[in-house]
Formats: structure tokens, C-alpha cells, sequence
């Protein structure tokens, strides 16, 4: 059985919203807006605080259209675009989030760095899964809840791109959760897939997420609560693998949820 933690028990959930951690969410806002990371870019933080960085290389798997690419840009603070367009060739995107460990005064700057390849491509060419794959420390499984075919590729999606012997954090997410009226998928389905398989769902709003009278959509610190409970569960789970792998944690004491 696998046993996975539950939400808040490592991480302090809503710490962006405290005013302790103001100066490190402002790192990652310029002008009440995310700042986009390049590859070698990092936040800069003011001298008095400080973090260690935690960093994971994320593989984002899932059918075509299940929205993808629309997750990363919106974890990342991005426009999400209203037309669906097929991932050419391999799409890298780093997404900084810091948190705080509950029970203790440690802060740490986690760094996602999400490899979001389309599903044609990964058909076409050999070699993109092995590349996506390479010292990746999770992968992420998408179905949309407005698309049943994308939930009933899970295990064939999951059996394709992992091994039993693989040491990867493996995750469900189910995207378009609040558009309650086109669900295709029930909350019995996901209850029977959790048993079945024994991995985390998580499940993502519309990837519009809330917008302004005027149209845009949330920006800064108001943009941060709409993704806030996601990227802290995320950490949760990756931080938590690591300290199984290294021994801090018995695995014993951990709980499924």
C-alpha cells in the first residue's frame, strides 16, 4: 500500500497569505505580477531572509487537450491562451514556490521545473520520453474531468511511461474540476481509481482561473491563493519522498490520503 501525507501535515498550507512570508513571495512578483524564470534565473531574496532550494524536475504526462501546457502557465503565473495548441517538441518551465515546513522555522525556495511534451510528439520521436524522463523526480498524469476518455487512459497513460521499479513521485491531477456541469467524471470514479492504483489525485480548477471585472485575470498576491494549494500540496508530496528515500521519515508513520 502506498501512503502519501496528508494536506498541511508538512507544509504550513496558507504561509503566503501570513505577513512571515511576505518578503519571500515578493521574490517571485515584480510589480504585482509573476516573474517568469529563465533557466539560470533565480529569486533574488532581501538580505535578512533566507532559503534553501529544493529542486525537482517535474514530467507533465497526459493526452492531447487535456490541458497541459495550460497548467504549467497557470502554476507559473502565465496567460493561459484560450485556443488549444499541440506541444511541439519539448516545453521547460520553472516555477518558484516558497514554503514553509510546519513545526519548525525552515523556509525553503522550491523550484519546479515542469517538461511538458505534446502527445504526438512523444508518439513520433524515440527519443522525448527517455529525455523527459532523465533524473526527473515526478511525473504528473493528466485527465481532464470534462473528458472521460483522458480518465479511462490513466493506467495504459501510467503502465506506457513508468515502471514498477522506477523511484518517481507519481501523481494524478485532474484539471477543469470546477466546471461542474460538463463533468464527465464522478467523485466515485476518482475514489475507485485511488484505491486501484493507490496514487494522490489532486485536483486543478479551470485553468482560467478567476478574472478581474475588466477581463484580466488575477495578478500578484490575489494570483498566488489560486494556485497556493496546489503548489504546496506538490511540495508536500516531493519533499516527503525525500525524506523517506534519505531515512528522516519512517514510512510507517505517514498516512494515506
Amino acid at each position: 500500500m502506498t501512503l502519501y501525507p496528508a494536506p498541511g501535515s508538512l507544509i504550513v498550507m496558507d504561509w503566503y497569505s501570513c505577513a512571515e512570508g511576505k518578503e519571500y513571495f515578493g521574490s517571485i512578483l515584480r510589480r504585482n505580477k509573476r516573474k517568469f524564470f529563465g533557466l539560470i534565473e533565480r529569486p533574488v531574496l532581501p538580505p535578512q531572509v533566507a532559503a534553501d532550494t529544493a529542486s525537482y524536475k517535474i514530467f507533465v504526462s497526459g493526452k492531447s487537450a487535456v490541458g497541459k501546457t495550460a497548467m504549467v502557465a497557470k502554476l507559473a503565473g502565465l496567460e493561459v491562451p484560450s485556443v488549444h495548441h499541440e506541444t511541439t517538441g519539448i516545453q521547460t518551465t520553472a516555477v518558484y514556490w516558497p514554503a514553509k515546513l510546519k513545526g519548525s522555522a525552515r523556509v525553503l525556495m522550491f523550484k519546479f521545473q515542469f517538461w511538458d511534451c505534446g502527445e504526438a510528439t512523444l508518439k513520433k520521436f524515440d527519443h522525448i520520453l527517455p529525455a523527459c524522463k532523465e533524473k526527473a523526480d515526478a511525473v504528473l498524469f493528466l485527465f481532464s474531468f470534462t473528458d472521460r476518455s483522458s480518465f479511462n487512459d490513466l493506467p495504459n497513460q501510467i503502465s506506457r511511461v513508468v515502471e514498477d521499479s522506477e523511484n518517481l513521485v507519481k501523481i494524478v491531477i485532474g484539471s477543469k474540476f470546477d466546471q461542474y456541469m460538463h463533468t464527465d467524471v464522478t467523485e466515485h470514479d476518482v475514489a475507485e481509481f485511488q484505491h486501484a492504483w493507490r496514487l494522490p489525485v489532486l485536483r486543478m480548477k479551470s485553468v482560467n482561473g478567476p478574472r478581474l471585472a475588466d477581463g484580466r485575470t488575477l495578478d500578484g498576491r490575489a494570483g498566488l491563493a489560486d494556485v497556493a494549494h496546489f503548489l504546496n500540496r506538490l511540495a508536500e508530496h516531493l519533499w516527503h519522498h525525500d525524506q523517506v528515500v534519505a531515512g528522516l521519515v519512517p514510512a510507517n508513520l505517514t498516512s494515506q490520503h
